[in-house]
Formats: C-alpha cells, structure tokens, sequence
C-alpha cells in the first residue's frame, strides 16, 4: 500500500486539507492519505496550539466519512520536537510493508533544503507536491528530481491562521470547516 503522509499542525483543519488529501488519492497513485498531527513543528510557536488530542479529534471529525483518509497521532509517542525523518524511520519499522511517501506545498518544498536529513529523505522516499501561491523559488537541485511528483491539484489559499484569526473577530467560518468540525470547534469555544 502507498501512503501519503500529510503533516501538519491542522490547528485547525479545514476544508482546503481535505480538498488536497482527496485530490491526492483520487488523482495520483497513492492508496491512501494520513493526516499525520504534529504535536510541535521545529518551525511553529508552540503556544498557539490547541492541545494534541483536541485537534487529532478535529481530523478525526473530518476525515470519518472517507474511506482514504485517516487521522494519525503517531508523532504524539516520538521525541519532541518532530523531525520528519525521524517519524518516517519509525513507520518504516512499525509498517514494513507500506510504503510512506510525503505531501507538501509547494512553498514546503521551497524550504525543504533546511529539513534535517533532508537528502535521506529524497532518497528513500516520493514527495508529491501540490501548488501553493508563495514567494521564493524552488532549489535547482528539486526542479527535476525523479522523486518529486508536482500533482496539478487545486491551489487552496485557506489557512488555518486565517481561520482562528477571524473566530477571534466573531466572522462565520462555518463554510470553510468541515460540519463536524465545525460543530466541535462551536461546542468547545476554541480560538475565541
């Protein structure tokens, strides 16, 4: 089985994470897309968090009625902070059998020459990269590498930051959230 890990704090997840992850299963050869929930991204403040459990019960909500998509806390059990490398050593040892490819944006890949390990991860591993309005460029060394996929998917320029931000100035956000997750963030009065 090819499993695409998208990771992400998902604080919270939306709509535009799941039109992505579906966009992925049903137009590359993945089988299936985890939601990998990161509890502290080496690159994010980690006060602006919901707790861990909080928002994998989010992509819980969201991905229940989709058959390829799942919520994953593996990272939830893995030293802090989360490299990636290190989480994809330990799903090739737990999953021996799967094969783990990654999905980022595009501005993902910009920075991607900063990750730790970065080469063993190309190595090793598929990255399928969906198209993201940002500034930059891609490293040369990306442009043509055969284990970067750049799948023509939808550009989805909807944050989560957006997203808190506007509950905070009491906006609708309900059409870009996913029912239940919408429901749950209205039931606990999170980001107000």
């Amino acid at each position: 089985m090819k499993v695409g890990l998208y990771f992400g704090s998902f604080n919270p997840i939306h709509i535009g994470h799941l039109v992505i992850a579906n966009h992925m299963v049903e137009h590359s050869d993945l089988d299936k897309v985890w939601f990998v929930v990161t509890p502290h991204n080496p690159f994010k403040k980690k006060s602006s968090l919901l707790d861990n459990y909080q928002r994998l019960e989010m992509v819980y909500r969201a991905t229940k009625d989709y058959d390829t998509l799942s919520p994953s806390d593996i990272e939830f059990n893995l030293p802090q902070p989360n490299y990636t490398i290190n989480t994809l050593v330990y799903l090739e040892e737990k999953f021996p059998d799967y094969e783990f490819c990654l999905i980022m944006g595009e501005d993902n890949l910009k920075s991607f020459h900063k990750w730790k390990n970065y080469e063993l991860i190309l190595k090793n591993h598929d990255i399928y990269v969906y198209p993201r309005l940002s500034e930059g460029k891609v490293e040369t060394q990306f442009d043509a590498h055969k284990k970067i996929h750049h799948v023509n998917a939808p550009i989805m320029e909807l944050s989560s930051t957006f997203i808190r931000n506007s509950i905070k100035e009491e906006k609708n956000v309900k059409p870009m959230l996913p029912e239940h997750v919408w429901e749950y963030l209205d039931e606990m009065n999170f980001y107000k």
